[in-house]
């Protein structure tokens, strides 16, 4: 029988390559559009923020991503994604924050799945099969 913290390891590293790999699809198509970089760009300029924090979304979905995946500084990786999440709400969802999507789901359940995946494994760490495990 396998040691049961093998199988804490084995479920820290699943939960990173979920988060890791499905967050770092919305980063590549971000970056073959140069649309939605001047969409958030302009989101930004319009609550008084500089739109060059638009390109914080490239840390946010692909250098993020990448360090989960790999496991090094796994714990400041999802801290970034928290953050990523945050500025995607709060410049694009915060109207649906109480809504429920038309399959009776709640409507921001993509966002709340990276936000507290994220945070599980900003508490948990990336476990030993990482890189440089935290």
């Amino acid at each position: 029988m396998l040691h049961p913290a093998l199988y804490d390891d084995a479920g820290k590293l699943v939960l990173r390559l979920t988060l890791g790999v499905l967050m770092l699809f919305h980063g590549i198509a971000k970056l073959g559009n140069g649309g939605s970089l001047n969409w958030i760009a302009g989101q930004l300029s319009d609550v008084g923020l500089p739109g060059f924090i638009a390109y914080g979304v490239y840390v946010g979905e692909i250098v993020a991503p990448l360090m989960i995946i790999a496991g090094v500084y796994c714990r400041i990786g999802a801290v970034i994604i928290i953050i990523n999440m945050m500025f995607a709400i709060g410049l694009a969802h915060v109207a649906e924050l109480f809504m429920r999507n038309e399959h009776g789901g709640y409507a921001l359940e993509l966002h709340a799945f990276y936000t507290f995946t994220a945070l599980a494994l900003a508490l948990t760490g990336s476990g030993r099969f990482a890189v440089k495990p935290d």
